[in-house]
């Protein structure tokens, strides 16, 4: 369930900007007909900054009840508050989510020591397995790989969601860790080398639209079938890279209204919906991939 496809799921919204329950059971049953290996509920793509405290928690439970046991639920559970993570994190206690993906303390810039006390302190007051989540080009504050190695030595930190893009991490953490510490890109543009050069899967904004395609990508590389795997991907490169050429979720929700995956595209301030001069942008990203 921590290797492999893993969603970084959109949060659906009606017109309104209230959560869409009909278009979450759409995306939920979409990635289990489609092979994803878990559901990250209301990470960054999620929209974790615009969803209020309850907000969050009840998608997250959402999720886990329209999910129903078929495809596991990973809580986004982070915040640059330590006393705020906690708590967040402690109400998924026993709700049935298989673990937690946490992102670094933002705005705050903490020192390395700062960030292992923020993660150590999650971890002690909490059983749930926990995913370390490094990207500071959103945070401001980059873990380096000592602090991941001295974090891996806490019995229920189990890996790390890496999105520097920065392959040479691979091997930096690799070599500090144990062999049963999970790593995981963060970065779909740089996932499959990033796991030809060890890591276990990819936590994914493309598999919100190409579910199959990146669970088969993810698939042949476990096997070494890395030639097979990257002929997939490169129909699938236009749409890593241009699912960002606004920010993200702003260009992959109008791609799962495209696919008919999600009725609207509502984001709430300060994102604003996707422009007029990037529709044909992820349009041909999506015709490259054979989606549209």
């Amino acid at each position: 369930m921590f290797t492999g496809s893993l969603v970084a799921l959109i949060t659906p919204m009606d017109a309104k900007g209230n959560v869409c329950r009909s278009s979450l059971k759409k995306l939920v049953d979409y990635h289990v007909d489609n092979g994803t290996s878990a559901i990250v509920s209301v990470g960054t793509t999620g929209e974790s900054a615009t969803l209020s405290h309850d907000e969050h928690g009840d998608v997250v439970m959402l999720t886990l009840e329209l999910a129903d046991g078929r495809i596991p639920v990973i809580a986004g559970t982070g915040a640059n508050a330590t006393s705020e993570a906690i708590s967040l994190t402690q109400r998924f206690n026993d709700s049935g989510v298989v673990g937690c993906l946490t992102v670094t303390p933002y705005y705050n810039r903490p020192t390395q020591e700062g960030v292992y006390q923020h993660f150590k302190a999650i971890a002690e007051n909490t059983s749930l397995p926990q995913i370390l989540y490094n990207v500071p080009s959103r945070t401001g504050c980059d873990m380096l790989p000592e602090t991941v190695a001295r974090l891996s030595e806490i019995k229920n930190i189990i890996g790390i969601k890496e999105a520097t893009g920065n392959l040479s991490r691979v091997n930096q953490i690799k070599e500090l860790v144990q062999d049963d510490f999970i790593l995981l890109s963060g970065d779909d543009a740089s996932a499959l080398d990033f796991m030809q050069l060890g890591g276990d899967g990819v936590i994914s904004v493309t598999a919100n639209v190409a579910a199959r395609e990146m669970a088969e990508v993810c698939r042949l590389a476990a096997e070494g079938h890395f030639a097979q795997a990257r002929e997939i991907n490169k129909r699938l490169m236009p749409l890593h890279h241009k699912l960002f050429v606004e920010p993200n979720p702003i260009p992959v929700k109008w791609a799962c209204k495209a696919l008919g995956l999600v009725a609207t595209d509502t984001m709430r301030l300060p994102m604003t919906p996707l422009t007029d001069a990037s529709v044909p942008v992820i349009t041909n990203a999506l015709k490259h991939a054979g989606l549209l």
